[in-house]
């Protein structure tokens, strides 16, 4: 099986599945925006929840499930439709084995959580249900495994960067700091695919920085490394920084601009949506073409190796004051792939079809295998009733 990035169309806001070549296709998903519109089959929206189940496996118990999910960042259009779609709490409680396959929540094995992301959100910000119930999965999870010192699939957890004040120390056997990398997946080693995490990182000696940091600085960074087969050496080079603004993509730079393959890639999720607000500190609304790009930040994004792809997870990017997707942001990514004889795409140009499909080949490189997908959920029931084969139960 060759490994498979998918993004799904679900307007302005991120959803992303990724499929490894191991022997289990191991799944990861990062962020989901599920719209109620999406769950209409009145709707022409695209069904991305339908798209997404006819990409997951079932287990032993016929349970839909992904091997991992990781939440970037709590905004509600990267979590929402999680407490619909998706068992929260032990997969001893499940309480859906006697509903039909497309009605059964998705278990997730292994939550992928940085408490920075909770912890700097603004006081004005209100957390969204699905934000919160997220929240408390992994607070579960920590306590699980606090007070069993192991954790099996449905119950385990890693903690993506350290906390303030030392609240993660005791969790050292499933923290991952920035600067390391993740090899397992669910317990399982696996040798086609790492990550390493950039970002967040705690600035306690220094709260002039750690009082500029919002809920969307707080993102998590990381590239994953992703091979066509366990037969093939090459890697494709997957760059992601959720809603990431300027400030974080000019402090990448300071510090990798000795070492700049750190953030080399050869696909690029543009930040926030292809907002202006990744590459400048100057409001695009505001000033139009006499905002100016931080050189810097441009720089930390521009690391594209040779036959790179963008893609704005966005609504269809049109020439106006709009941002998020900003025009002007796009002209940047296009510029950035074209001198390195890539391609931009975006999900909004998808019209009706669900998702856009990238199949890493085995030199490498990220070739599009289709707009494969349901149109809708009036078209969807259907297709998503029938269960791929899993690995294992819970």
């Amino acid at each position: 099986m060759t490994a498979k990035i998918t993004f799904f169309q679900v307007g302005n806001g991120d959803m992303t599945l990724i499929r490894l070549s191991d022997s289990r296709e191991t799944t990861i998903l990062t962020d989901i925006n599920i719209r109620a519109s999406a769950d209409d089959p009145k709707s022409s929206t695209p069904d991305a929840a339908s798209a997404l189940r006819e990409r997951l496996k079932y287990d032993n118990d016929n349970r839909p499930f992904v091997d991992a999910f990781m939440l970037s960042h709590p905004d509600q259009d990267h979590c929402r439709g999680l407490i619909k779609h998706f068992w929260l709490g032990s997969p001893a409680d499940y309480p859906d084995d006697k509903l039909e396959a497309t009605e059964k929540r998705i278990i997730i094995r292994e939550l992928w959580s940085s408490p920075l992301i909770f912890r700097r959100r603004s006081k004005n910000h209100m957390l969204c249900d699905d934000a919160r119930a997220f929240n408390s999965e992994a607070r579960r999870r920590v306590k699980h495994w606090r007070e069993n010192g192991t954790a099996s699939s449905g119950d385990r957890i890693l903690i993506l960067g350290e906390d303030n004040d030392g609240k993660t120390d005791d969790l050292s056997l499933i923290l991952v700091k920035a600067g390391e990398s993740i090899h397992k997946i669910d317990g399982v080693y696996t040798s086609v695919f790492s990550a390493h995490l950039l970002s967040p990182t705690p600035h306690e000696n220094d709260q002039e920085l750690e009082e500029k940091l919002s809920k969307n600085d707080s993102s998590i960074v990381m590239k994953m490394e992703i091979s066509a087969s366990s037969l093939s050496g090459n890697k494709s080079h997957f760059l992601m920084g959720g809603d990431s603004r300027v400030l974080i993509w000019e402090r990448m730079w300071e510090r990798f601009n000795k070492t700049p393959e750190t953030l080399e890639y050869d696909l690029l999720l543009a930040p926030h949506h292809c907002s202006w607000r990744s590459l400048s500190y100057d409001s695009w609304s505001d000033m139009g073409e006499r905002a100016k790009v931080c050189e810097a930040a441009r720089n930390a994004l521009s690391q594209a190796r040779n036959g790179a792809t963008i893609i704005s997870s966005s609504n269809n990017i049109v020439d106006d004051a709009s941002d998020p997707p900003s025009i002007r942001a796009k002209r940047e990514y296009r510029n950035i792939v074209n001198n390195a004889d890539g391609w931009f795409g975006c999900t909004g140009d998808l019209k009706n079809e669900a998702v856009l499909e990238l199949e890493v080949a085995h030199d490498g490189k990220l070739v599009r295998v289709g707009t494969v997908g349901v149109a809708s959920a009036a078209t969807s029931t259907a297709a998503a009733a029938a269960p791929r084969a899993g690995t294992g139960s819970l």
